[in-house]
């Protein structure tokens, strides 16, 4: 047989001698049980103890608690998920192997920057996160769109990692301290000009990480990372920021950031659910999804309620593991069709209107949140939204009896709400003794108006207003571009 692709010819011969397939078989099994084992473990310390994790140092340099241990078995699981599933799905691939080192390289850093209590330990382990998701974007060398999607996102991980070292090293510099446990004690004592430029660069970092706008284009262009490897990055990296505003929640109420995450984080939320109705490849659209959801969990930090994105991050990764992990059957199953259009009747209007307040009133009841008139009436909106967006996706579809379409709603509820409820108590547990990271601010006029803008924002996408506005239309299109380069820059082989 002749082959017509270099690449491919170099990849099944790599793929088929005898040595490489005893060393295929070795690493496919190995690194996977390894992190199904080191999942296992963390998840059994974290059940056996809890709700009372004991605190530990390891001198200045480590600091493990519940908190750590909970993100210890989160990044395990979707790792080990990851490796798993690429077992198969890159059998015969000659940079097999490769991925499965990065892959466990990525679940090591994370685990190291989860725990460090060190500035130094704290920044290496960060950058380590990003060299090795950018390596996975370019695993496939040969590949000169992958080759430029590596070194364009690297550049963006190299951003946020200098804007976090300005941080804490500035807070580092005017405290005397170099743990982190020791600057966020130290805050009171550093003038408050130096607070607010530190916050406002560890910001810039999380938000570069999230791919939050204005800084989204380097996940838009990451495509070219094989489905297990976009996996973990839409499950795990992006995430990233989450854990960080969490780490540093004292640092943010102290320097009176919180609006700034609120509206950054909303009008990405917006943006990016705008954007994601406009693509037509599975996973730019998947990618315009995790730039919305990193966009509400950014409003919840915003909120006082960084527990609340905490809980948000483990959720959508299971979310977002699964939709990439079966994008494949998705393209297989899906055909060209037209955008729907919203009709809606005022007997299903009633009814989602219904729903969606029942649902938030479960959500109150359940958590306590949204029964004072301070920033968790924004938490129980955001429930109401989507409680009503199920109901409508139900009461839409043509092959329910109206009995169905009645029953099936609350059931929902009642899993959907309860389930969320039970991580969102648990994880408030396990980070109780973290200070500032479950604190609602009073409600303030600028938290009104962006409530009525995200409001209006989401009605006119669901009714799609917007496609009677080619201008915005044109906006957005151009706005959820990849890198140019990252595209059919290169000859095919074949």
């Amino acid at each position: 047989m002749i082959l017509e692709n270099p690449l491919q010819e170099n990849t099944i011969q790599n793929s088929n001698t005898p040595e490489n397939k005893s060393l295929y078989f070795s690493h496919s099994r190995i690194i996977p049980y390894l992190l199904w084992l080191l999942f296992a473990g963390n998840l059994s310390y974290l059940l056996y103890y809890f709700p009372n994790i004991a605190e530990w140092y390891y001198g200045d340099m480590l600091k493990i608690n519940g908190f750590t241990i909970l993100i210890w078995t989160t990044v395990t699981f979707f790792s080990a998920l990851v490796a798993t599933y690429a077992s198969n799905y890159l059998h015969g691939f000659k940079y097999h192997f490769r991925f499965n080192l990065l892959c466990l390289g990525f679940t090591f850093s994370v685990m190291f920057f989860i725990m460090s209590n060190h500035v130094a330990l704290l920044l290496l382990t960060w950058f380590l996160m990003g060299f090795f998701m950018s390596r996975l974007i370019g695993i496939d060398t040969g590949w000169g769109e992958a080759r430029e999607a590596s070194r364009f996102t690297q550049r963006y991980f190299l951003t946020g990692t200098f804007f976090l070292g300005a941080g804490v090293l500035l807070l580092a510099f005017y405290s005397g301290s170099y743990t982190i446990s020791g600057l966020m004690n130290s805050l009171e004592v550093i003038p408050f000009y130096i607070v607010l430029i530190a916050a406002t660069c560890i910001i810039l970092a999380a938000i570069v990480q999230s791919a939050i706008y204005p800084f989204h284009r380097w996940l838009l262009s990451a495509m070219t990372s094989p489905t297990p490897a976009s996996a973990l990055m839409h499950a795990g990296f992006v995430n990233g920021a989450g854990i960080l505003l969490a780490l540093f929640s004292t640092l943010i109420f102290a320097s009176n950031t919180l609006n700034i995450l609120l509206i950054i984080g909303g009008l990405t939320a917006i943006i990016a659910q705008f954007t994601k109705l406009l693509q037509v490849n599975v996973k730019q659209k998947l990618a315009c999804s995790t730039i919305a959801q990193m966009g509400f969990m950014i409003m919840q930090c915003g909120l006082g309620f960084f527990n609340a994105a905490v809980v948000h991050l483990i959720l959508h990764g299971f979310y977002k593991a699964y939709l990439f992990l079966s994008s494949g059957e998705e393209i297989a199953h899906s055909k060209p069709e037209r955008p729907p259009q919203i009709r809606i009747s005022p007997l299903q209007a009633i009814g989602v209107l219904l729903f969606g307040i029942l649902g938030a009133f479960l959500f109150t009841l359940l958590t306590g949140k949204g029964m004072n008139l301070d920033s968790g009436i924004f938490l129980t909106l955001i429930v109401a939204i989507t409680a009503g967006q199920a109901t409508y996706n139900i009461v839409k579809q043509k092959s329910l009896s109206l009995v169905q379409k009645i029953f099936l709603p609350p059931v929902i509820f009642l899993m959907g709400i309860g389930v969320y409820a039970l991580f969102y108590n648990g994880v408030s547990i396990v980070m109780a003794d973290m200070p500032m990271v479950a604190v609602p601010m009073p409600l303030s006029i600028i938290q009104i108006v962006f409530g009525s803008v995200f409001l209006i924002g989401f009605f006119i996408m669901k009714l799609g207003i917007y496609r009677d506005f080619p201008w915005l239309y044109v906006k957005l299109l151009n706005l959820s571009q990849p890198h140019k380069k990252s595209i059919l820059m290169y000859k095919s082989n074949s």
